[in-house]
């Protein structure tokens, strides 16, 4: 699964790499994104507009708000199956904006090893995601995502058996234009391992209220 990463790169550095458009005024880099926060994310590949999002999806059919903390993240084998993402698997694809993510590793007998992970060239990336729009209202809409998940690289094997869907500036936009649930199915594949990184952190990570750039420095 993924479920903390981080955004900790200026906007013009997502504007150059991946030619997304311009971010809310009031964006903030972030070394601690964790579930239920709002994440920036762009669903309109004309525009390319990032806006913000609830990481976790809250179907449009939802009666309680609350399943949105148990759908973070939608298993890229089951997605045309499940009645929570289907529909949006086929409509409501978006890209959720990142530049590194957190998984831990079991340790037998003793506590977890958090890990960060990240391209080696150090440029911003994107998972892919869906989004949903729920209305408790006819005043209110909210607006949610979930980050894909697949099975793990070689590199990410060795801590989870799990990651999220990574596209880079030559994968993204062509996630968001139409196609059959097959095309997309093969867009769900693990990123190159030898492209990317990974090295153990500190413990701080487990607080998703410490939000600063020592939580991703090496342990």
């Amino acid at each position: 699964m993924c479920g903390r990463y981080t955004i900790t790169l200026e906007p013009a550095d997502f504007e150059l790499e991946l030619g997304v458009g311009d971010f809310p005024s009031d964006f903030e880099k972030r070394y601690n994104v964790a579930p239920t926060q709002q994440v920036t994310v762009v669903r309109d590949p004309e525009s390319r507009k990032v806006e913000w999002m609830k990481w976790g999806l809250i179907p449009f059919w939802a009666k309680d708000p609350a399943i949105g903390a148990r759908m973070i993240n939608a298993r890229s084998e089951t997605l045309s199956e499940k009645p929570s993402f289907r529909q949006s698997f086929e409509k409501r694809r978006c890209l959720i904006l990142a530049d590194g993510f957190f998984e831990w590793q079991k340790n037998e007998g003793k506590a977890s090893t958090p890990y960060y992970l990240k391209l080696k060239n150090g440029k911003p990336f994107a998972f892919a995601g869906l989004w949903d729009r729920w209305k408790p209202s006819e005043e209110i809409d909210v607006m949610s995502c979930t980050i894909i998940t697949c099975p793990a690289n070689e590199l990410v094997a060795t801590i989870h058996d799990r990651m999220p869907v990574m596209l880079d500036k030559h994968s993204l936009w062509q996630w968001l234009q139409p196609a059959p649930m097959g095309e997309l199915e093969k867009q769900l594949k693990p990123y190159p391992a030898e492209l990317m990184q990974a090295y153990p952190i500190s413990k701080m990570i487990n607080n998703s209220q410490y939000d600063a750039p020592d939580v991703i420095r090496p342990a």
